[in-house]
This record gives structure tokens, sequence and C-alpha cells, in this order.
């Protein structure tokens, strides 16, 4: 597939010393199955790590998967391998790994690093070592390369021009989205190929006014219900939706748009099906042993990521898909779990009774920095709920070295904010506020995810309190307060039209809902709101530290109202008016920087978002007041609606 590393012919250090050390970056191009047409036919080398077992044989449907073909023990360290001649091509043949442990007992096995894989509960490998996919998108990565900043060298990475830019997040379950004439795929069946939802979901994510998508994982896995995090096939996108170069056309679709593609990766743990790394060669392997072998919250087993071995196999994976599909970042989840050794129940509990696991931290430093060495303009974004320190810190200063990570506390309390009757908001008033006092600790991304619409969490606009017309209102303000504060952002797919049912995942979203006007008012409004972040550097030019934010007041609990400035690089800067309150402010007093006429260039309450459209038309000119310490300063009187959030600018003078 690839050879980015190169062995001198008279080097003592081979791939396998490579794989074995945990420095094979590309063990994909050593393990698995490789070849193709020679002058005599076509040559197959399968080869498979398996240490603990006393044989390996090679099962398959060009051997009736009755005589195996036997492999040879390459070393005592474990690799496997079968040479195949044939006279035909193998490609696209079913195949699997019989593997006897020292208990006697064989189980067949897919190939870890089978690059495509039967689907839903089929468990085969299936031979792919041929793309044929050309691709085009070479101006996308040649932008996505300009976007690296040369300011840290020596043994620093780079810094992403992201930090510095728009970066707002759809996210994307692609089994529902869409689905065939909107039917359920409860039965394993009627699914959109990767091309078709290419075809639908680019043209509409760019229309809406995203930068990225966010795919839950695609990597192949055998249960729908799992949402693909439950994964067994690491070097396979699933064929639920059809053949790799399928997905890389998906990939480039979005590219040619300019959307970056973002994948769900998943290095922590993997299922206890038989065909998968569960005990691959009779005994744990790619899962540590003793105390920490089972995740029981998801029956699952740990990666052993201390294994050189596994090291090499995660490692090569997340370059993988870098690589050979030109992904643009992969969202690293379940990091909080690796990090701590005792992660069962609440976590809130974990940095009290847990221990630091010096594997996971050693892990990541070495996987993002093999990433960052060799891919600079792509991003690593941790899914961390803790306060671990300095997850988006240098690697070689003592941090992880993401680029991002998940504000899942803001989410929380966000959320949490929102349910509560506005009569009692006052009392979690600091659940807007709290989030500020840590908001540039790290490089953050500010999620409403997948997460917060399942198992009885109800949908966003369910979860708003109050009747219909205010759910939907409250809906919008709460988007206007993740839209406007320092932090990248991320929305999960149906909350964009204010989807009343919480998200199936067997399900099409509910396109029909847009045919009702407050869910198609609320998806005009997302379309807005979303393309007036990406006009206004304000908004996002400076997300990491205070020099972008100020609160103008933060203390209007009993209003449920707060206010604040956003400022770009050139100093340029808007100002943010959130009323949480079902109650109209007239004449409601803002503080700003500078004595002038103030205008209003965005508000929630228009009639197309299903506003009632009070506005404040006509800009509004400053007065003098005395504060309580003395001090002269400049105020506009605006009207400020229920449930309501506008922004104001100073004109400039002609």
């Amino acid at each position: 597939m690839t050879d980015k590393i190169i062995v001198p012919e008279d080097s003592a250090v081979t791939p396998a010393d490579l794989f074995h050390q945990g420095m094979n970056f590309t063990s994909y191009d050593l393990l698995g199955v490789h070849g193709g047409a020679d002058e005599n036919g076509y040559v197959y080398t399968f080869r498979v790590w398996a240490p603990n077992a006393v044989s390996v044989t090679l099962n398959s449907d060009f051997t009736d998967w009755k005589n195996g073909l036997p492999l040879k023990k390459e070393s005592d360290k474990g690799l496997w391998s079968v040479r195949v001649e044939t006279a035909e091509s193998l490609e696209g043949k079913f195949y699997k790994y019989a593997v006897t442990g020292k208990n006697g007992i064989t189980h067949l096995k897919a190939d870890p690093y089978a690059f495509k894989s039967e689907t839903c509960l089929k468990t085969a490998s299936i031979v792919k070592t041929v793309s044929g996919h050309q691709w085009n998108d070479g101006e996308w990565l040649k932008k996505r390369s300009a976007t690296v900043c040369p300011k840290q060298r020596g043994f620093k990475p780079k810094v992403n021009h992201y930090y510095s830019a728009p970066f707002n997040i759809y996210e994307v379950h692609l089994g529902s989205w869409r689905t065939v004439d909107g039917k359920s795929t409860a039965d394993g069946e009627h699914y959109l190929n990767y091309r078709e939802i290419a075809d639908k979901l680019a043209p509409y994510v760019s229309d809406m006014g995203f930068t990225h998508i966010e795919l839950m994982p695609v990597m192949e896995h055998p249960f729908d219900g799992s949402w693909g995090y439950q994964v067994c096939g690491y070097y396979a996108p699933t064929s639920r939706f059809g053949d790799p170069d399928d997905f890389r056309y998906l990939i480039e679709k979005m590219h040619k748009l300019g959307i970056g593609v973002l994948l769900d990766w998943v290095p922590a743990h993997f299922p206890k099906d038989e065909h998968g790394l569960y005990e691959f060669d009779g005994e744990p392997l790619y899962e540590y042993t003793g105390k920490r072998t089972e995740l029981s919250d998801w029956d699952t087993r740990y990666f052993d990521v201390g294994r050189p071995e596994v090291q090499s196999f995660l490692i090569s994976n997340a370059l993988y898909w870098i690589r050979e599909f030109h992904i643009d970042g992969l969202r690293v989840d379940a990091v909080a779990p690796m990090l701590y050794l005792d992660c069962e129940g609440d976590p809130e509990t974990w940095k009290q009774n847990g221990t630091h696991n010096p594997d996971a931290v050693a892990f990541f430093r070495k996987l993002n920095t093999a990433v960052t060495a060799e891919f600079p303009d792509v991003l690593m974004i941790a899914e961390e709920s803790t306060e671990w320190p300095m997850v988006t810190g240098s690697a070689a200063e003592g941090g992880l070295g993401f680029s991002f990570k998940w504000n899942m506390g803001w989410a929380n309390d966000a959320l949490e904010y929102i349910r509560t009757d506005p009569i009692a908001r006052k009392y979690k008033h600091s659940k807007l506020t709290f989030p500020l006092m840590y908001a540039f600790s790290e490089n953050y991304i500010l999620p409403l995810s997948h997460d917060d619409v399942v198992h009885g969490k109800k949908s966003l606009v369910d979860k708003c309190f109050g009747e219909y017309d205010d759910k939907f209102a409250c809906m919008r303000t709460l988007l206007m307060y993740q839209m406007t504060l320092p932090g990248k952002k991320m929305m999960f797919m149906g909350t964009e039209f204010a989807q009343f049912r919480e998200w199936d995942y067997r399900s099409e979203l509910e396109w029909f809902m847009i045919d009702y006007p407050r869910h198609i008012e609320m998806q005009r409004f997302v379309r807005a709101v979303n393309r007036f972040y990406q006009d206004n550097p304000e908004l996002w030019e400076i997300d990491d530290t205070w020099d972008g934010f100020e609160w103008i007041d933060a203390d209007a609990a009993d209003m449920n109202v707060i206010s604040y400035r956003r400022r770009d690089k050139k100093g340029h800067e808007i100002i943010v008016v959130l009323n949480f309150a079902p109650v109209v402010r007239e004449k409601f007093s803002v503080r700003v920087p500078k004595m002038g006429r103030y205008e209003e260039i965005f508000t929630s309450d228009r009639y197309e978002f299903g506003g009632k459209n009070r506005m404040n038309e006509e800009a509004v000119r400053t007065r003098t007041v005395v504060g309580e310490d003395g001090v002269k300063q400049s105020v506009v009187d605006i009207n400020l609606p229920a449930l309501t959030g506008i922004i104001l600018r100073k004109q400039q003078a002609n």
C-alpha cells in the first residue's frame, strides 16, 4: 500500500525488528496479505502475529475452507507466514486464520490487518491488495498543508493554523443519516453506498456552513448497536456501505467542496467477538493480562498499549487512515479510561481512586509525535473527560500532544442550564460562566454530540425547558452561546433541524420534520449562524487566550443574561448579549468599549428563524453613565427579546 519505512539492504534492522520494537509505523505493509501478478501468475504472502500459537493455517474459499494451508513460523517472536502461488487472482476472496493455542483449542480468526472484511455478523476477511482510486484532491491537500504555521521549530511540533481559523464540525453516523427510501437498517439492509451518501452529504454540509464532518467509527464492526465503537477490523472501512474505494470517493467528494474529514478512532479497547483480536492466539495478546484486562462497563478488552507490537499496530493504523484515505484528523475515543488504571463507574472518582497508566501516557506521546512528524497539518483530537493536565500540550514539554480536546464539562454545564426552569436559572448561572475559568487551559472543541441525545437524555430541543415555542427559542439562544464562545464547535446530525426524537442508529433522521415550520426555521437559523461564524474572525481568530474574550457582565444571574465581547487580531470587536429568560427586556443597558453608534448585526429572533422579529432596526447611540466605582462608562440601550441572542458592532465613521 505504501512504503514509509525504508530499511537499507545491508541493514541489520528489518521491518520485523521494528515491528517488535514498537517502531514500525507501516506494519500493515509487513503483516496481512500482500502480492499480486508476476510473470507466472499471482503470488501472495499472508503473514500474522501469533507468538503463543502452536500452529496457524490459512483457511479460505480458495481452499474450500477444508484443507487449510499451514503457515510457517518465521521466528521465536511469533510471526507466521505462507506464500501462495496461484494462476488466478485472489482479489475478493474470503479467508481466516485457524489459530491453535497451547491449550489445543483452535479458533478461526479474521486477519487483524485485512484491508477489507465481511460485515454485519459475517466475519471473514477479504483479500484486497489493489486500489483503483486515482486521487484528485491535491488542491485540498495543498490548502491543508498551507495551514501549518512554522513559528515553532526544533523539538516542538509545528502549530496548526486551525487554532486561529473557523472550525465547525458536523458529526455523522453514516448508517442513519440517510437510508434507502428512509427504511430501517435493523435487518442489516437498506444502507446507502458511500458514493450515494457522499453525493448527498457533501453538498448539504457545505450549504449548511460546516467546515468539517466527523464520522463515527467506520472501521469494520460486527454489531450496529456499538455505533462503530467496538471494532474488529481496524484497517477495513465497513463493507456496510461499500468498498474501500467507495469510501475514498466520499472523502474526495468532501475535499472538493472544501470540507475536511475527521474519523473517530478507538485505541482504548476492542470487543470479545471470537473472530476478532480477543485472545488472538489462545491467550491475551493485544490486550492486557491481569486486573486491567477487562473494561467491564462495555464488556470489552483494553489494548495493552505498553506492548511494542500493539504500539506498531495502533500507530500504523492511525497513519494508515491518513496516508491511504487522506483523512484530515482523528478524534481519539475514550482517552480517559486509558489514562486512569481505575476508571470503572463514576468518572469523578477516577482522580481519587485511580492511578495513572504510564503506558497510556507514553503511547499518546509516541502516537501524536509520529503523526505530527509526518503530517503536521492533520489534527489529533482527544475525547478526554477529566482534568488531566496538558492534553493539548506539546509532548516534548510533558503534554500528551493532541491538537484539540473535547470540552465535555462545558457541554454538561450548558445542558444542565437549559433543562432548568428559568425561574431557577439564577441558581445555575455559574453553569454559563464557570467554563471561562478554564477555557484557555487547553485547545478546546465545544461538542454537542451523539452522546447527548441517546439513552433517555432527550434530543437537544426537547431538553430545553418550556412550552413548544419556548423550546425552540431557548435552543437558538444555546447555539448562539456555543457559536460565540472561545473554542471550536461541533454539532450532531439532526440537531440542525431540531429533531424531537432521540437519535436511533437503526432509523434515518426524521427529515420529514423540515416540512414543519419550526424545524425548517431552525435549519435556516443554523445555516445562518454557521455562516456568520465563518465570516467574522472575532469569533475564531483568538480562541486560546483572554485577548479574544472579555466579559461585559457575567453576574446578571437574576435576569438570566450574560454579555461579552469577542475580538480578532486586528482589534475589531463584536458584542454578544444572551437572554435565557422568557422575559422581554426593553431599554436594556449594555456597556460598550467606545462611544459612537452600535448596530445589531445578528439576532436569533428573526421571523425566518422562528422568532418574533423584535429587532433593533436602527443603530443606537451611546450614552455616558457613571459606574459604581465612579468611572464614566459608555452604554447603549437596546431592546432584548425573550430567549434571544443578539450581536452588536460599532458602526464605522463615514
